[in-house]
């Protein structure tokens, strides 16, 4: 649907991605529609699945979870079940924010935020290693976020959205 997007579709995205908390009446004002016809657009950019959902970001470190890890693990053997059996198993896991399939070596890599050290040494012994299917983890601690955005580069697509410099 990226190149049925008009103008105003993109300008509309742009605005919800980076502040879900606007109104429609706001979100219309600043595309210049009147409310009716931008609701509309936004229920036609949910219903084609362009909009997730909308969410509110936490400030982890500010709620005492401010240890943050990259683990690259490789799977013991990398079968259709056993893929399906860690995946379903890290889909339950709240310490893990983020998980990708990835090239390479390894099979994946995940984002872990937990509240310290000791709570990622749980997590890794209680959780990870012990589903049985995991023959390597290579544990990156991050020591401090440079960049961290959930926003997706519209102005790849469309010349309409600015870019902040």
């Amino acid at each position: 649907m990226a190149e049925a997007l008009d103008p105003v579709d993109a300008r509309i995205l742009d605005l919800v991605q980076h502040d879900a908390s606007l109104s429609v009446a706001e979100i219309a004002e600043q595309v210049g529609l009147s409310p009716s016809p931008c609701w509309r657009r936004i229920k036609r950019l949910e219903d084609a699945g362009i909009i997730k959902k909308r969410v509110t970001l936490l400030d982890s470190e500010k709620l005492g979870l401010g240890f943050e890890v990259y683990a690259i693990v490789k799977l013991t053997l990398p079968t259709k079940e056993n893929l399906d059996a860690f995946e379903d198993a890290v889909a339950r896991w709240p310490e893990v924010v983020q998980c990708a399939t990835i090239t390479g070596r390894e099979d994946y890599v995940l984002r872990v935020i937990t509240k310290d050290i000791h709570t990622f040494d749980e997590f890794l012994r209680e959780r990870l290693l012990s589903l049985g299917l995991v023959s390597d983890v290579e544990s990156h601690i991050v020591v401090r976020g440079v960049k961290n955005t959930t926003a997706v580069p519209l102005g790849l697509i469309s010349p309409h959205v600015e870019h902040p410099e």
